[in-house]
């Protein structure tokens, strides 16, 4: 599949990783292109409003299976039938569900290092999925009842990716070897952080839906603090590249949804889920970051970034 269908599909399932990713630097352009797109496969299935926690399950173990022997064929047929009865009303998701096949005949192109990397951390996150679907609900609520439950679940659909992204990035030759240990330190709390921005965003429509990712009780003053804490830390990460010479697209591609999501956790404390921020702002978010980048500038003047001997 061509980069150009991989990027249609990612515009239509991600409005801020279309934004981020075509900064990147190729080959992990493409390589965190197909990685997303297998994510968001697995996150149609964990969503999956439409069918059992049994039907879930099955598909998440079928995902699995296809990224353990990847297979153009099996994809085809798999493709088949999780669209014959569409896990969810949306129309993108459909899509990429059908275009099963060419995802994964693509990740079969990849280097192999960002191959393996890939197909581990997807199945590591389609197998901690399946754990929190209940196999005999005929609907598929979600409810997580404590803080305890709300962190370990962002780390499985979140912190998991930050962790994938880390090992592509240092893929790259031998630029981010001294600091390599700094970023995987700060992977995990780096997604964790972005995937809580979406929950505290989404609470209104979760709930109409029958899921509760907030737990009943816990205040959101709390959930807002975590996730504030875990955006510094993703500052951090950004600083640690910056330091260390990264790609300027690298660089611009953590720095931008942890500038965003800074800005919509402001929106959403003033105004209440579903706020969004708006197009300007986002305008505005990329230009101070690219001057930043352009200039030599750190992104995040403030934060504090250990030197690697420290990390």
């Amino acid at each position: 599949m061509d980069f150009a269908r991989l990027h249609e599909l990612l515009e239509r399932t991600s409005r801020t990783f279309a934004l981020c990713i075509p900064r990147l630097p190729e080959p992990t352009r493409l390589e965190v292109t197909v990685a997303y797109l297998l994510f968001r496969i697995a996150d149609t299935f964990e969503d999956a409003t439409g069918w059992s926690g049994a039907e879930q399950r099955e598909a998440l173990a079928a995902f699995t299976a296809l990224l353990s022997e990847p297979s153009s064929d099996r994809a085809a047929e798999l493709a088949d039938t999780w669209t014959r009865n569409p896990p969810v009303e949306n129309e993108a998701y459909e899509e990429l569900l059908r275009e099963t096949p060419g995802i994964v005949a693509t990740l079969d192109t990849l280097r192999p290092g960002a191959r393996a990397a890939i197909c581990h951390h997807v199945t590591r996150t389609a197998e901690g999925m399946a754990d929190f679907v209940n196999p005999s609900a005929d609907t598929t609520p979600t409810e997580i009842v404590d803080l305890e439950g709300l962190r370990a679940y962002c780390y499985i659909v979140a912190g998991i990716v930050g962790e994938m992204l880390t090992d592509l990035f240092l893929l790259n030759g031998d630029q981010l070897a001294p600091v390599a240990q700094a970023l995987r330190d700060r992977a995990a709390a780096f997604g964790e952080g972005l995937q809580l921005t979406n929950i505290l965003k989404d609470a209104g429509d979760d709930e109409q839906e029958g899921r509760m990712f907030l737990p009943r009780g816990l205040e959101r003053s709390r959930v807002f603090d975590v996730a504030r804490d875990d955006l510094r830390i993703a500052r951090e990460y950004t600083g640690i590249l910056q330091d260390a010479g990264a790609e300027p697209g690298l660089i611009a591609f953590n720095a931008l949804p942890v500038a965003m999501a800074e800005a919509t956790l402001d929106r959403v404390e003033r105004d209440g889920p579903g706020s969004k921020i708006t197009r300007l702002q986002v305008a505005a978010i990329i230009g101070k970051i690219d001057g930043a980048i352009k200039l030599g500038r750190r992104i995040f003047p403030e934060a504090s970034v250990p030197s690697p001997e420290q990390a």
